[in-house]
């Protein structure tokens, strides 16, 4: 691609004080999607309930109840760790999807794309219909992340297998690997019990409706120490966004480093789908807006990803519980609408 016309051009010098801008702008947003995330849907809560009970859990007999039991239930057992989550999985996705995107220096890289999220609906699926959940709690996301890390391995297999292991061509090998993968799993709802396999569909459409606070560990711990690894090694990631040579000259080795990245993605991808199901193209989209705001460096990238990420998913929530309330439409469908377009104009703009 020629300078300033491809994704990975030369980055514009973005100022501190922008970058700060950016970033209190960012909070704040944050915050307020919180709120309207945990107020809206079937039962509207108000913003004065919201803050009273957020603060007499904080402090307890801070504030003189004026809500329901009802309502408290609803607002602190399923909205608030609703929304944790939303947040927990938008930041990793974009996480994931902006270090893919370094790389295989292809923009259309992320884990929905490449058969990450494919492998992790395959653990996913075999731990919900046919071998139980004989870890208890952790079943589900130990299958998930096996099956993702299995996708990972699998994808560099067949682009060695097929002497397609340019970095452009591996996203070509992800989609390949992803509908043989989505084949298994479908192969595995075919062949369970059909009055299990309901919830199984819905869960593989996207949602975060079975969220609970003795889950959100998991993710949580997952994001923290993963996504600190990825932003440490961001100068990595500046370095290959330039080319292999280049990083080579500066003492990486790329396919290792390429080969920790994958895997390191396939973890975080494995436990957030676990928790969330298959929410496609978040990885996809915000690290491209992001870029436009704060460049390319992936120092503040991958910060500013994982901030606008949890943003856009609460977002994405909040429009899936409303568009059809009473109903809880599956926030997938969002993500892949809003995905779809976007992908389209990003093939346009970079053809």
């Amino acid at each position: 691609m020629s300078e300033g016309t491809g994704v990975f051009a030369a980055p514009k010098v973005v100022r501190s004080h922008h970058l700060l801008q950016i970033s209190c702008v960012g909070l704040a947003a944050l915050v307020l999607s919180v709120c309207l995330a945990v107020s809206v849907g079937a039962v509207s809560i108000s913003m004065e309930t919201v803050w009273g009970v957020l603060a007499n859990k904080l402090v307890p007999g801070l504030v003189e109840p004026s809500w329901s039991a009802g309502r408290e239930n609803i607002l602190w057992q399923i909205r608030l760790p609703r929304a944790l989550l939303a947040i927990m999985v938008g930041a990793g996705l974009s996480i994931v999807g902006a270090c893919l995107q370094s790389v295989t220096r292809n923009p259309l890289a992320d884990p929905h794309l490449i058969g990450i999220s494919a492998g992790g609906a395959f653990g996913a699926v075999l731990a919900l219909l046919h071998t139980g959940l004989f870890l208890g709690t952790l079943t589900v996301p130990l299958l998930a992340f096996l099956g993702a890390l299995g996708a990972t391995f699998l994808v560099i297999g067949v682009a060695r297998f097929t002497s397609a292991t340019s970095a452009d061509r591996l996203v070509l090998t992800g989609v390949a690997v992803s509908f043989v993968l989505m084949a298994g799993a479908n192969i595995l709802i075919f062949l369970a019990d059909p009055r299990a396999t309901h919830s199984v569909v819905y869960w593989m459409l996207g949602g975060l409706g079975l969220a609970q606070w003795g889950h959100l560990v998991y993710p949580l711990v997952v994001l923290v120490l993963c996504g600190g690894w990825l932003w440490l090694r961001a100068g990595y990631f500046n370095a290959m966004t330039i080319g292999d040579e280049t990083a080579t000259t500066l003492g990486i080795s790329v396919s290792r480093f390429r080969l920790e990245t994958f895997v390191i993605g396939a973890l975080i991808t494995g436990v957030m789908v676990a928790f969330s199901g298959m929410i496609g193209f978040v990885g996809l989209m915000v690290p491209h807006i992001v870029r436009l705001f704060v460049g390319g460096d992936y120092r503040r990238l991958i910060p500013v990803s994982a901030l606008f990420g949890a943003i856009f998913l609460l977002l994405a929530d909040v429009a899936a519980r409303t568009l059809m309330k009473p109903e809880d439409m599956p926030i997938g469908i969002i993500t892949g609408l809003l995905g779809g377009i976007f992908f389209i104009w990003l093939l346009r703009e970079k053809r």
